[in-house]
Formats: structure tokens, sequence, C-alpha cells
């Protein structure tokens, strides 16, 4: 047995609602004691004065590509990528190639995520191979250990499918996650339909082609009872009908990503391709909605949607490069940045949605520091100012906030009581 003693760190856990100086004592992969003033012998000694210490994060929305696209990235250096931004859990979506929607490509994927150092789970796809016709074997797949289901990248467009879907889901007490734009309403996908597309030349993907599915199956959600995750919400109407129909009593969540409450459609006059991505970015007006949104608790979840190209995918006219942006190395630090640093939210109701929230959407053993607990922490210094570097250790460097200053820095990502970062 290794022990690991954190001394003298600011603790910041929302499950507990703790925020104070405290020592954190590690022993076999779990949380032996959490004091004021611990003075056991450890094989490791952090000294954490002055930094934050934390739940490790949790994303329910990473893209690692394998099978199949691994040119892109892997399931290794997704790990690897994670555990620089401070992330402990990870689920992965089913858009490979083959897409998850069989129990040994699914099998294969978890045998694959086995060798990390992270928790790395996976979702499999709702329908088979995403035809949005024929739902996928919901039993067998959760047997395999499929977390939930989503067809992410590929919106459903059959009503009747989508209720078929959450009426399954109910059957077997599993979540849905739903990407939201109806693709008769769209023009060029990846950038929003308003001032930057009309001076770019073409009709892009309206704000309606979201909130229309969102309403749509947001009362499905209500009356099948299901539980139903929206992701990525980026539209101000989207976040107001969310907010209605959960007043309404549906058993219904949403995510928001660090690009959207963070940036806006002006940012691809800018850095062009690395700022198109599905749903696009939107308006300022759509940025604060999303805000507030995290503020009032109608957005219950941060997700990065890690999406990894290649530069030489990226590198092509804006109609023609894939959508997407990497995320897991930034997402603390835009969180902070615009957040906590703007005073929108307090470092603790960040975290919260960044570790407590995600990880009870899936019931996962996660997102809190407790005694008896796991040891999946992060520490990071919430004052330092970082200017962003083209030093990844993701396989792709698709983002547009690259040169900018950011407020943050990862020092240790600790998983299972194992040290698997250090910055």
């Amino acid at each position: 047995m290794t022990k690991l003693l954190i001394k003298n760190g600011r603790l910041v856990n929302p499950a507990s609602n703790f925020d104070g100086i405290a020592d954190i004592l590690v022993e076999d992969g779990k949380i032996k004691e959490i004091a004021e003033n611990i003075t056991a012998e450890a094989d490791k000694v952090i000294e954490a004065g002055g930094l934050v210490v934390a739940p490790g994060l949790v994303d329910v929305h990473v893209h690692f590509r394998e099978p199949g696209q691994t040119h892109k990235e892997d399931i290794h250096t997704g790990a690897l990528s994670a555990a620089r931004g401070g992330f402990t859990t990870v689920v992965m979506m089913a858009n490979t190639n083959p897409t998850i929607s069989t129990v040994p490509v699914l099998e294969e994927v978890l045998a694959s995520a086995a060798k990390e150092d992270i928790n790395i789970k996976s979702v499999a796809t709702i329908t088979t191979n995403f035809d949005g016709k024929h739902l996928t074997d919901f039993s067998a797949l959760l047997e395999a250990g499929a977390v939930g289901f989503s067809d992410d990248g590929i919106p459903l467009s059959d009503s009747a499918m989508v209720r078929s879907a959450m009426q399954e889901a109910v059957k077997y007490d599993t979540l849905i996650s739903l990407h939201e734009e109806d693709p008769a309403l769209t023009g060029v996908l990846g950038i929003n339909d308003g001032e930057v597309s009309h001076k770019c030349g073409f009709t892009g993907a309206p704000t309606v082609s979201e909130y229309s599915m969102v309403a749509r199956d947001a009362m499905i959600a209500y009356d099948t009872k299901a539980r139903v995750h929206f992701q990525h919400m980026s539209a101000k109407e989207s976040v107001e009908v969310i907010k209605f129909v959960k007043s309404l009593g549906a058993n219904i969540t949403s995510e928001v990503t660090p690009q959207h409450f963070s940036i806006t459609e002006q940012e691809i006059l800018t850095v062009g391709t690395n700022a198109k991505l599905n749903p696009p970015l939107r308006r300022e007006e759509d940025r604060l909605a999303a805000i507030k949104g995290l503020q009032d608790g109608t957005i219950d979840v941060i997700a990065t949607d890690h999406a990894p190209h290649t530069h030489e995918e990226k590198d092509q006219e804006l109609t023609k490069a894939p959508s997407g942006m990497t995320g897991l190395e930034t997402s603390l630090q835009l969180g902070l940045t615009h957040l906590v640093d703007e005073e929108y939210l307090t470092l603790s109701q960040l975290l919260e949605k960044m570790t407590l929230n995600p990880a009870n959407l899936y019931g996962f053993d996660a997102g809190y520091l407790t005694e008896g607990g796991p040891a999946d922490i992060v520490i990071f210094d919430d004052k330092k100012k970082v200017v962003i570097e083209n030093d990844f250790a993701s396989k792709a460097n698709n983002t547009p906030f690259i040169n900018q200053e950011l407020t943050g820095k990862v020092i240790y990502t600790i998983c299972d009581g194992n040290v698997v970062y250090e910055g």
C-alpha cells in the first residue's frame, strides 16, 4: 500500500459545501483521512499551500476517435490530454468507425480504455450505425459496460424513433443524450446563421435548428418520464425551453461547453476553421444566456465536447473543414477565466458543474472528496495567468485559444491515489 499526503491546500468540495484549508491522507487508492493537520508518514508529500485541492474533474462528452480515426486521437492520447486538464473520469461518445453499436466494438473500446491511468467510460449508439431507424440492443450493451446511449454528432430526426428510444431508456433505467440540430433547417453546419455567415457569403446553422428539436424532445421526455440529457446547448431559446420543461417536472439535464460560454461567432473571422463546431458558436446574447443558465441551475453540467481533428483536415476552406475543437486541456482555465474571474460563479459553483453534477448524471462514484471515498483529486493554481501554447498532450491542436492568456494551471492530477499528471 502506498500513502500520499496532501498538505495545506484549499479544499473545495461542492458535495459537502466545504471550502477551507485541510490536509488529505490517501492510502491504497482511497481517502483515508481529511483533517486540519495530519502528521502521518507518507511515501509522497505534496505541499499544496496556495493551491486548490478539488475532486478530479468529470467530463461526460469526449471524442477519443478509437476505433477508426486514430490519426486524430486515440484513447491513450485522449487520456493523457484529460489528465493534463485535471480530469479523472471521462465518457467517450460513440461516433467512431465502426460506431459503438454492438457488443464486440464496445468491448474492444473498453479493453483499450482499461489500460489507461484515468477512468474512461463509453456510451453506445442509440440507433445502429447512426441510421436513425433501428434501436441498438440496449440490454446487451448495458450488460457489456455501456453507461448510456447517444447518437452524438447526428440528430434524431424521427420523433417516433426518439419516443421509442426514450421508452427503451425508461425500461432499463438508463440515460439518453441528444445532439439537437434539425438538418432540414440548417445550411452550412458549424457556422451560426447570422452576421458572420452572411459576411462569408452563405447560410449557416440557425438557432431555430437547435431549439425546435430541444422543444420537441424535452416534451417527449416529459411524456415518457425518461432521463434525457441535452448536449452542448448553444442558443438562448434552448436554455429557456429547458428551464420551462424542467418546471413541468421532466427528468432532463443539459450541458454547455467552455467554448460556448467563452467566445462567439466573431471568432470565426480571426481564427477561421478552428472556431467551427457543431452546434456553432453563437451571438453574445446566446453566450450570456448560457452563463445565466449555469447560474440558475437550468444548465447542470460543463462538458468539453473534446473533438480533435488534424491540421490538414482543418486547413481547408470554411465550408469544407470538419467541425469541432479540442477542449480537455483548456476547460478548467476557461471556466476560471470567464466564469469565476468575471464573478458569474464562485469557484465551488464552477467545480460543481465539472465534478459532482456530471458524476451524478451517470451515477459514477466520483465528483466528491470524503473519507473512505475515491482518491480522484485535482490540485491547481486558480490565480496563475498562463498563455496557452501549442504543446498539447492531445494529438490535435484545433483550438482558437492558442496564444490567449487564461487563468489557472493544473499542478497535479491524482486518480485512484496515483499521480497521473504533474505539471
